[in-house]
């Protein structure tokens, strides 16, 4: 039996469609505000505050390992509803938030390790969801654009104090953008410009200390057109440690659009 602690995002159906193609035992706990799977028989709606109801859960069924999906929103601390072990361990929670979304769910991670409870990556069942290295278009970046993506790099690995950011856009040498709190969506509206077109790329990697179970860099069709209206020509990824959802998809966008997708 595993247990599913999933977040928004459209990379949780994913995973429990893999699951179930593969008849493997499991139950869900859903975190999400709307809460996406109730319609799921085996899920338990659940606030982020409800600890010991997590806890009795996965132990009740005999679950040793879980795996988190999808993004978890910081939530409203005042107005969770809180069981006894919420109560204790909330004030870790809360410290952790200040460090960002992800911070939350590395230290519910702690928590359920205490309770014996082992994390897995979210990428166990979906291997299919990650590239290698390599160039997964038509176009390869020349000169120019190789220049950009190394100053990028450069970039990102500078950043040590923002545990936030993720991507960072260049063009002609110069950082254009950085990813803040607000995400890669955000990044990219600031990013449009009506003199440059097909010019600049996004570099997406894990953040800095980034727990790979967890969190890893989601990327697919919707961030692609994006990147198309900000002009930019080129996406790089980092091997292995992103999520890439529609892959035939955005293959035929970049092809189509003279854009590439480079995987360092």
């Amino acid at each position: 039996m595993i247990g599913l602690i999933l977040g928004e995002t459209h990379f949780p159906k994913e995973i429990l469609k893999k699951i179930k193609k593969r008849k493997i035992r499991y139950l869900i706990i859903d975190l999400t505000k709307s809460r996406i799977f109730k319609k799921d028989r085996y899920s338990h709606s659940v606030s982020i505050g409800q600890f010991g109801r997590i806890i009795k859960i996965l132990k009740e069924n005999k679950c040793k390992k879980v795996l988190f999906a999808g993004r978890v929103k910081k939530p409203n601390f005042s107005k969770l509803r809180l069981d006894f072990k919420g109560v204790y361990y909330i004030p870790r929670i809360i410290k952790s938030s200040k460090l960002g979304d992800a911070a939350i769910l590395k230290e519910i991670i702690k928590i359920l390790s205490e309770e014996r409870i082992r994390t897995i990556s979210s990428l166990t069942f979906n291997s299919e969801l990650t590239l290698k290295k390599g160039n997964y278009s038509k176009i390869k970046p020349n000169k120019e654009d190789k220049a950009d993506i190394n100053k990028a790099i450069k970039t990102l690995s500078g950043l040590g104090k923002y545990t936030f950011s993720q991507g960072a856009v260049v063009r002609s040498k110069k950082v254009v953008a950085i990813e803040g709190k607000g995400g890669t969506q955000k990044m990219l509206k600031r990013c449009k410009s009506k003199k440059f077109k097909n010019k600049g790329v996004l570099v997406k990697f894990p953040k800095k200390k980034q727990d790979l179970r967890i969190d890893l860099p989601t990327f697919g069709l919707k961030t692609l057109m994006q990147c198309k209206l900000a002009g930019l020509k080129g996406i790089v990824l980092k091997s292995k440690q992103n999520v890439f959802l529609d892959r035939k998809k955005c293959i035929n966008f970049v092809n189509k659009n003279k854009m590439f997708i480079t995987v360092k």
